[in-house]
């Protein structure tokens, strides 16, 4: 498993608080191929909270990807809906878990909220 996606797990817990603001609730198992290898990682998701593992368990939804396109998502380099609607990964359970943990992946490099950016053309920096 690549440094990249270690590192965006171990961030999980401490982003949650900031990014969990609604009343999501639920078990997502992340499925993470490398060749023959799958790693699986589970992660359990409550308003404000996260909890991260390295197993298998019970879960509300399961998302399968190579470990490949999964670096690419952590680095912002690929975007989470594009791929499952591209077949590149595959996901099934509660969407709402899915949708609410891509929030966690950066965006891609060089974007730019477009607020930020009329702000800036029309010489407000609020």
């Amino acid at each position: 498993m690549s440094e990249a996606i270690e590192r965006f797990f171990e961030s999980l817990p401490a982003r949650a608080p900031e990014v969990l603001r609604g009343l999501l609730s639920g078990a997502l198992q992340i499925d993470l191929a490398t060749g023959q290898e799958t790693q699986h990682w589970l992660v359990r998701m409550r308003p404000g909270e996260i909890e991260v593992g390295r197993h298998r368990g019970p879960a509300d939804a399961i998302w399968y990807s190579s470990a490949d396109l999964f670096e690419r998502l952590v680095t912002g380099e690929a975007q989470g809906v594009a791929a499952v609607l591209r077949n590149e990964s595959t996901f099934s359970g509660n969407v709402v878990l899915f949708l609410a943990f891509r929030r966690f992946f950066p965006d891609p490099p060089g974007t730019r909220d477009p607020r930020e950016v009329a702000r800036r053309q029309t010489g407000r920096l609020a």
